[in-house]
């Protein structure tokens, strides 16, 4: 039987540490501000949830509400106007943005010094994507030792894609994005299709990072069908309660990075 990767249980671990340093704090809090253009449903609950735990641990967010017709020049603009204020600390500009928009130009308009989602090419090595060090994480929560094998990433982000890729052969994993996943020790799939990855589909004893997340209706939604990949694979992060919430505390987590290295 599958065992479970508790990612809920790795966040509270990583909030209680930021928020133990912010309270003993003598001067101003931690400030992050968070970017939302349009009215996508989704992306309300993620901003709504990054508010919600920003209180919890000690962050005083600041939400910038954008119609999606907002020229792109003034959405820039806004993001200069907080890359050259003091009081913030981290920039988010929550993805995806409306079509309209070029995502590359947005995301390199933020200060690679702001960016909390460590998406800038340019950014610093202490900023780390969410995403990635959630990998990381699962990774040595379950000890696994990536010597002589495989894995396999499964994506529709090219730049996600090949980041991801990066991250899992520094760690010694021989990777492949065209290996076909039955082979892999390790399976990351970030496609959003759900219930895409059979048990056909895997190696016996695999471990799979799912990161894919679909919502339709009320009911979220991973990559994989569970059910039916529960006998075969090894380990799995669950959807919800896997990824999510380890990339929420990722990111508060630079956000006390960039915090602390203010003025220096």
């Amino acid at each position: 039987m599958v065992k479970i990767i508790d990612g809920k249980a790795i966040a509270e671990r990583i909030k209680d540490s930021i928020t133990q340093n912010i309270f003993k704090l003598n001067g101003p809090r931690p400030n992050l501000a968070i970017i939302l253009v349009g009215e996508r449903e989704d992306s309300q609950l993620y901003v709504a949830l990054k508010q919600r735990e920003g209180k919890k641990v000690g962050i005083d967010t600041h939400i910038y509400r954008l119609a999606s017709d907002i020229p792109e020049k003034e959405l820039l603009d806004i993001i200069n106007f907080l890359n050259n204020d003091r009081l913030i600390d981290g920039i988010l500009v929550q993805l995806p943005l409306p079509e309209k928009f070029n995502t590359d130009k947005v995301i390199t308009a933020i200060d690679p010094k702001k960016d909390v989602d460590g998406f800038h090419p340019d950014g610093p090595d202490y900023l780390l994507s969410p995403v990635l060090a959630s990998i990381l994480a699962c990774l040595e929560e379950i000890k696994f030792d990536p010597r002589g094998k495989t894995a396999c990433v499964l994506y529709n982000s090219e730049i996600f894609g090949l980041s991801i890729k990066k991250i899992l052969a520094a760690q010694g994993l021989k990777v492949n994005l065209k290996i076909k996943s039955a082979e892999a020790d390790l399976v990351v799939t970030a496609l959003g299709e759900p219930h895409k990855i059979k048990g056909s589909m895997i190696k016996p004893g695999a471990v799979i990072i799912d990161i894919g997340i679909s919502k339709a209706g009320d009911k979220v939604w991973g990559d994989v069908d569970f059910e039916d990949i529960k006998n075969k694979a090894g380990f799995i992060t669950p959807v919800p309660g896997g990824i999510g919430p380890m990339t929420v505390a990722y990111l508060f987590k630079n956000t006390w990075e960039i915090y602390q290295r203010k003025g220096k």
